[in-house]
């Protein structure tokens, strides 16, 4: 008994003896004997010296009685329960029992205060006694309010018995008022009845928009009305109450009923945690938002707002690439940019050999001869998992597939949940507090910060913000001291992007595989169509035509089957729309370009997007205009473009005219252009000629290229309306003479007038 002097053995006791439960049935005190029964029934006669010497012995709780609360677990006590004033009002009380057990108010004689020890405790002339019937004299001598304060009224001879075996933090736990931290019963208000009040009305606010705890306690006393009528009014507990409840329970309730609904399916469906990466590339992460700094279209253009794009890996925090567009990012671009992340970056003008590719295992003669040119401090890597948003150009079907295509898994965040891509929101700050901050066009964090005349201040063109980006990330972020974003494995260790990227390929090697040039076709847009023999391909309203369509070998249907039996794959870059791409069946090596049957073979048409394409096309519908043949289209696409017939509207000469919003547009159209030109492989030489060479940014150059596209058009119109027809031969003198007056006058104005004879006049 006295090794498990806690044990209680009385009938009903539960106790668990290697792992099965038992019930103590009966207790026999004058034999020393118990009988133990399981759950089966079976009944075992055992001493009480073996219950209690047992090695594997585990006390299980009592049974609850009806109609008592269960009781709330609690863990031990600590100092850091007490408060600043509890815990010392608790010191002063154990320096009095340390005085009465030694003589000292710190315990031990080599930390005596001044004065100690007092001759009432002097160790050498009182005994333990003495000294504990000394301090409860003291006690009860003080003033009350003073004793009640300390919590000394009740410090008694057999209390400082009692105390007499404790130290340190025991002692003071003990001097401290159990009140203090006593523990929580819960709300006896609650009841069964009310408890189930609660959760229904959590239930229908789950499916309700925000509502104020007055209403939701008001629901409750729906709930308790219609339900358990028989239940007391005045026993429903108060606002307050509810309140206090319902934040223990739930939680505090300053989430959004949008985002709390996301919340709670999500972990219904077991989707929780965090994403533990180990090495590069393995999960990418991709997003976009404005840039916060105004440029400009070109040099002398208007100030516009761009759209910042980046791809960050997870695991070392780098950049290895970005893209930036004058408009909304489209699928398009979100494909070039893993496109891009798989390439690796050429050095730039203006860039030193410190910015050139430093890792050891790949040094970089390796991967200029791989590559022909010289390689930036960027790492490149084929990404494994990507993650986005549900923004509209990451849910595209086209981007979907081109993932697929470059072997990319797709790990979308949770609808409305930031904290699944926190890593890329919180690089946009961080570029924008390094970089953009100082840049002259910036617009601040949002309108209250927002410069006087941020257009203004505009200064830098895209080129030249593109190039400013790609020098700060490949020269200071990926070189930057990573804070709380180190890795764990590495603790007290300095990490930058660049060195974890190294540390990396020293652990799994680096392997140099580098996408083919087909890759950019490969990640476009698929049309499934049939070639007509003599238009061509007919690709989101507008014909494309090249000779090798005419080949006999094309004018069957293709042998493909499946779902798209006989079709042909044609792939389009909906940023120029000039073109599309059609891989040769052959050798599956060989890409033929073909242009759009409305260009001029004379010169050149401007760049247009799918944009411009379908408001073509809605404008002739539109118009309920028919058309012959794609190069009546060209009229009607250059009055989009330009509204060029008339003189005065020209874009030459109308530039100081022409609005800001159209001049922003047509500028769009250049970039997407010079961005698809940029993207795409070199042309076979068979094509260079028949190729569109990328549009010039300048205004007046576009200006130019509209004048001589109308031109060559107009031309071409006037020859073959004047082509089988003879001139007609100049009159005689004779002829001329009778048909006016010879002596007539001419106006004043100086214009000629009728002299055509009449009948009447003769």
């Amino acid at each position: 008994m006295a090794a498990r002097g806690f044990l209680q053995i009385a009938p009903g006791r539960r106790v668990a003896l290697n792992g099965v439960e038992w019930t103590i049935e009966a207790v026999h005190g004058q034999y020393g004997r118990l009988v133990l029964t399981d759950d089966d029934g079976r009944a075992e006669t055992r001493s009480f010296r073996w219950l209690i010497n047992h090695p594997d012995l585990r006390l299980l709780p009592k049974p609850r009685q009806p109609g008592h609360p269960s009781p709330v677990a609690q863990q031990p006590r600590t100092l850091a329960d007490l408060t600043k004033d509890q815990l010392e009002r608790a010191r002063l009380r154990a320096a009095h029992v340390l005085e009465a057990e030694t003589g000292f108010r710190e315990g031990h004689p080599d930390r005596a205060l001044p004065g100690e020890p007092r001759p009432a405790y002097d160790p050498d002339r009182t005994t333990l006694t003495e000294r504990r019937r000394s301090k409860a004299a003291e006690m009860e001598a003080m003033p009350r309010p003073e004793a009640v304060r300390l919590g000394l009224q009740h410090l008694s001879y057999r209390t400082l018995m009692r105390l007499s075996g404790l130290s340190g933090d025991s002692l003071l736990l003990a001097c401290a008022d159990g009140r203090w931290t006593r523990r929580r019963s819960g709300h006896r208000s609650i009841t069964e009845e009310v408890r189930e009040a609660i959760f229904a009305v959590k239930a229908e606010c789950r499916e309700r928009a925000g509502l104020s705890l007055a209403a939701r306690h008001r629901l409750m006393h729906q709930y308790m009305r219609e339900r358990f009528p028989a239940f007391p009014t005045e026993k429903i507990p108060s606002r307050w109450t509810f309140a206090t409840v319902w934040e223990e329970w739930f939680g505090p309730s300053g989430s959004r009923p949008r985002y709390g609904r996301t919340a709670e399916a999500a972990a219904e469906a077991g989707v929780s945690g965090r994403v533990v990466v180990h090495r590069p590339g393995q999960v990418l992460v991709l997003d976009s938002t404005p840039m916060p700094v105004k440029l400009r279209e070109t040099v002398f253009g208007d100030a516009v707002t761009a759209t910042l794009t980046l791809a960050l890996d997870l695991y070392t925090h780098g950049l290895p690439a970005f893209r930036l567009t004058l408009q909304s990012d489209t699928s398009v671009d979100v494909a070039m940019l893993l496109r891009d992340v798989m390439l690796p970056l050429p050095m730039r003008d203006g860039w030193g050999d410190d910015m050139e590719w430093p890792y050891a295992g790949a040094p970089a003669d390796v991967i200029a001869e791989f590559t022909g040119h010289r390689v930036a401090a960027l790492p490149f890597f084929a990404p494994e998992t990507v993650t986005t948003d549900h923004g509209g150009p990451y849910k595209n079907h086209d981007l979907v597939e081109a993932e697929r295509e470059i072997g990319c898994r797709i790990l979308p965040a949770r609808v409305l949940r930031q904290t699944d891509k926190f890593a890329v929101e919180r690089q946009f700050l961080t570029v924008q507090t390094m970089l953009f901050e100082h840049l002259l066009g910036f617009t601040g964090g949002d309108v209250a910060d927002r410069g006087v005349d941020p257009e203004r201040d505009a200064s830098l063109t895209l080129a030249q913000a593109e190039h400013t980006i790609a020098t700060w990330i490949v020269q200071i972020w990926q070189n930057r001291k990573l804070g709380e974003y180190a890795p764990s494995w590495a603790p007290g260790e300095d990490h930058s992007p660049n060195t974890l990227f190294a540390a990396a390929m020293e652990q799994g090697g680096f392997d140099l595989d580098f996408p083919e040039p087909s890759l950019y076709y490969k990640v476009l847009r698929k049309h499934h169509v049939k070639i007509h023999p003599r238009r061509g391909v007919k690709i989101l309203g507008l014909w494309y035509h090249h000779p090798v369509l005419g080949e006999p070998r094309f004018q069957q249907p293709s042998a493909r089957g499946g779902k798209h039996a006989g079709q042909w794959v044609v792939r389009s870059d909906r940023r120029d729309r000039r073109q599309v791409f059609f891989q040769d069946p052959a050798d599956h090596e060989t890409w033929h370009i073909l242009r759009w049957r409305g260009l001029p073979l004379e010169g050149e048409i401007p760049a247009f997007s799918d944009k411009t394409a379908d408001a073509l096309l809605t404008h002739v519908k539109a118009n309920n205009i028919r058309i012959h043949s794609e190069s009546e289209l060209l009229e009607h696409l250059l009055g989009i473009l330009g509204s060029v017939t008339p003189v005065d509207q020209w874009p030459s000469q109308a530039k100081k005219k022409a609005g800001k919003k159209q001049r922003v547009a047509q500028a769009r159209e250049i970039t997407r252009a010079q961005a698809a030109a940029t993207d795409r492989p070199a042309a076979p030489a068979a094509e260079v000629e028949q190729v569109p060479a990328g549009m010039p940014a300048a205004w007046a150059e576009h200006a130019r290229t509209i004048d001589h596209a109308v031109d060559a058009d107009r031309r071409r119109r006037r020859e073959e309306a004047l082509a089988g027809t003879r001139p007609v031969a100049p009159a005689t003198l004779h002829a001329a003479l009778n048909q006016r007056r010879m002596f007539r006058l001419p106006p004043p104005d100086g214009s000629e007038a009728d002299t055509t004879v009449r009948e009447d006049e003769t």
